[in-house]
């Protein structure tokens, strides 16, 4: 497999350290001509030194050839931006972008990018777990990127406790697949009867989420002038 890594920060270098390792072809590309450099020093020539926002650069990279391009600079906007050519002007087949603002998420779905990796949401996540919070948590982002992974906390005040999970409404386009109860994960069926303390874990796309709270979470703390007003 090739992959065409854009930028060299530590995640593009410790990760094409990682893809070389693995057996797989990869280019790098760093436009600091230092940085670069430094790189070549201890990987060798795979290293470009260009700016992987110009199409010149990224056809001369191999893009129109390559299986994944991974854009992890440290900036959205260019990591937008290589995602787009690689998808439109080279037909590279996935595209990985990294997003370090979370607000930004839906933008790259929206236009097109395959797969996103946020660290600002993954450490976000791993603190979540061990907070009580009063919010659905977001597990990871699904296929091309339309359905994510939800995980909500059942806590004291939740309207699914007592209730077997065939009596709670999802909304469509949405499903409620396992129960995590005591460390343990379990397939949600029918009948399974919700505890407080278990953490259901769901599918579903952005537009179910509401009322997935409402089911799951219920009202909370800045939660309930929101609905009210619809």
């Amino acid at each position: 497999m090739f992959v065409l890594v854009i930028g060299g920060g530590k995640v593009g270098y410790y990760l094409t350290k990682e893809l070389i390792d693995s057996g797989h072809e990869v280019v790098l590309m760093e436009k600091d001509k230092d940085r670069a450099n430094q790189i070549a020093d201890e990987i060798g020539s795979i290293v470009i030194s260009h700016d992987g926002c110009e199409g010149k650069y990224l056809a001369e990279a191999g893009a129109n050839r390559a299986d994944i391009v991974a854009a992890v600079t440290g900036d959205d906007e260019d990591n937008l931006v290589i995602c787009q050519m690689a998808k439109h002007h080279f037909d590279v087949p996935r595209t990985i972008a990294r997003v370090n603002n979370p607000k930004n998420e839906e933008l790259f779905k929206h236009l097109g990018v395959d797969e996103l990796i946020s660290p600002t949401r993954m450490i976000l996540g791993s603190i979540e777990q061990d907070i009580p919070v009063h919010e659905l948590l977001h597990l990871a982002g699904l296929g091309e990127g339309e359905l994510e992974l939800i995980e909500a906390h059942l806590q004291a005040g939740s309207p699914a406790i007592g209730k077997a999970s065939k009596d709670i409404p999802v909304p469509e386009g949405c499903s409620l697949f396992a129960v995590v109860r005591d460390g343990v994960a379990t397939p949600l069926r029918p009948e399974t009867v919700l505890a407080e303390g278990d953490k259901v874990i769901a599918i579903g796309k952005g537009d179910c989420q509401a009322l997935l709270h409402e089911q799951l979470i219920g009202e909370a703390a800045g939660v309930g002038a929101g609905a009210g007003g619809g």
